[in-house]
């Protein structure tokens, strides 16, 4: 990514486990992650896709086909494949006073992981769906939370927690 920053990258232990929960660089998570998940989804063209997960996000990119790459978002593997007519999204639902996307993804990060991802993308022009800001405040499921689209108008979403243990907290 440019700019010298990257998502951290913690070696896999023994039995292939990854944590991304380290908390230097821009991908300090404050969560272990023990399994990664896979996730496909659409895109308009790949080279936008490229510039967008790999210089403004710095996911680093894995294999790649002619229409397909994927990439290692924060430990997890996110492959973007040509389908342009799939791409964007659709719908959008009430969140706490916020028209959320339905289809999305994202990560949940470290609270100034967060803010510095934040700021790297305030700096970068991002145009977001959902500005930074702190959502169900003073509530069990308090959160930062952003939204975006890349090239492609699949949206992410970006979140923290200030107590991780809070993740999952109906009271």
């Amino acid at each position: 990514m440019s700019g010298g920053t990257s998502i951290d990258q913690a070696p896999a232990t023994a039995d292939g486990q990854r944590s991304t929960g380290s908390t230097t660089g821009s991908g300090g998570s404050g969560y272990r992650v023990t399994q990664p998940f896979h996730l496909a989804f659409p895109v308009h063209d790949l080279a936008a896709a490229r510039r967008f997960y790999g210089e403004l996000l710095g996911c680093p990119e894995g294999r790649s086909a002619d229409d397909w790459v994927d990439f290692d978002l924060y430990g997890h593997q996110i492959v973007a494949h040509l389908a342009p007519a799939e791409a964007g999204h659709r719908q959008t639902s009430a969140v706490d006073g916020d028209q959320v996307p339905v289809r999305h993804f994202g990560v949940i990060l470290g609270l100034e992981a967060w803010e510095r991802l934040a700021e790297r993308l305030r700096a970068a022009g991002t145009r977001f769906v959902i500005e930074p800001h702190i959502r169900f405040k003073g509530l069990p499921g308090e959160q930062a939370t952003m939204f975006f689209l890349d090239p492609s108008g699949n949206a992410l979403e970006f979140k923290a927690f200030g107590d991780p243990d809070r993740l999952f907290a109906k009271q």
